[in-house]
Order: C-alpha cells, then structure tokens, then sequence
C-alpha cells in the first residue's frame, strides 16, 4: 500500500508478454473504472506526463494500468515504434490483463493514448468492441489505426494542441472517419507536447472528465 497526498492507494506490479514488460496498476480508494495508458513513441510507463494525467484521473477516482508497450531492445527499432498492429495487439493483452486482475477485473474500462499509441489504442478499441467503454487520444496519431476507425464503438475524445498544426489537421480527418461518439478538443496555445503553462493540466482535465463520465456512470452495470 502506498500513500500519496493523504490517500491510499493500492499500487499492484503486474508483468505483460510472458513476464517480460512491467507494469504499474494504481487504485485510488472508492475507483469505479480502470484506464490503461497507452504511451507514444520514445516514451513508457515513466513517462511524467502520462504520470500526471494519471494522478488527475485518480482524483476522478478512476484507476489506472501504465506499462510499456515495447520491451527495451525493441523500442530501439523504429519499425517497431509504428508498428500500430503490434501496438494495438499488446495493449488488447493488457486489456486481457487487467479482466484476470482481481482488483478491477469487473470494473469499466478506458484506453488513454497519446502520439501513436492513440493509434494502437483505437486499434484496440476496434478489436475489442465489448470491453472498452471510452479513449482519449492526447496529441495523437488516430489516423494510424487506418481503416480500423470506421469499427471503433467507444466514445472518443481527441485533444490536440492549437500550434500542433499538422496533428490537428489528420485529428480532423479521424474524427470525420469515426462512426462512434467522439469530439475533438483544441487547447490553446498547447504544441505537441503540451508543453506550455497550463496546457497539460487543461489536456488532462478533460480527459478525466470524459473518462469519468463513460466510466464511473457505467461503473453499477453488469459485466
């Protein structure tokens, strides 16, 4: 048991692909909803801004699974960091992992994605149309799940940067070709990283409000 900020929280290791990548699954006291983050290329489970969207996400009380997509030799291999198949695969094993996970195993669950791992996380969401209840792409690349788009059921939110000009014009094009519920945000002033002040904070805001909406209001329904 970990404490932060006066709370409890259970923070659970687990272990994806055979043993091989590690993972981080933390439950604020009172969650109704799970969301495994799906980091984009160059990053992992470090990442500080996927921490920090987790640590608003678990205000929302919402828990949440950050692992890495890609073993260490592997995310040396640029093919690899594209690779939105391979990506989307691995996050449906996380996904398969978190349903045998006894903490949340019946909980809602959402798929947090940002640069191309929005792309594997709507490849995910188009695969497993019956275990994801929402996605949030931040800065990310939803145009790399290609033709998959078009099979995604969960309700999507896109948040893009106002200056990230290029990832916002293919994120327009995403969201005309998604026939789920779905909206694109534009934070201003933010790039790609979201960098700026008061640009991440903004992201992650809206992403636990979308998330908590999708999730926590179907939190007492049937498995």
């Amino acid at each position: 048991m970990q404490v932060m900020g006066g709370a409890s929280l259970h923070v659970e290791a687990l272990r994806l692909g055979g043993g091989r990548r590690p993972g981080e699954l933390v439950v604020p006291p009172e969650a109704g909803g799970v969301v495994l983050f799906a980091h984009g290329s160059g990053s992992n489970r470090l990442s500080p801004r996927n921490r920090q969207v987790a640590e608003r996400l678990h205000a929302e009380g919402l828990a949440t699974l950050l692992f890495d997509l890609l073993e260490e030799a592997e995310a040396r291999e640029l093919a690899l960091v594209f690779d939105i198949p391979l990506l989307g695969r691995r996050v449906v094993e996380a996904i398969d992992a978190l349903k045998t996970t006894p903490a949340v195993a019946d909980w809602p669950l959402g798929i947090f994605g940002a640069s191309t791992g929005a792309g594997a996380a709507l490849w995910a969401a188009a695969e497993c149309p019956g275990d994801v209840a929402a996605v949030v792409s931040r800065g990310g690349r939803p145009d790399l799940a290609g033709a998959r788009l078009a099979e995604v059921r969960a309700p999507t939110l896109l948040i893009v940067g106002s200056r990230d000009r290029e990832v916002l014009r293919v994120n327009r094009l995403a969201l005309a070709a998604l026939h789920a519920p779905a909206r694109l945000e534009i934070v201003a002033g933010a790039t790609h990283l979201f960098e700026e002040p008061g640009t991440l904070e903004r992201a992650a805001d809206l992403a636990a409000l979308w998330l908590a909406q999708h999730l926590r209001g179907r939190a007492g329904e049937p498995a």
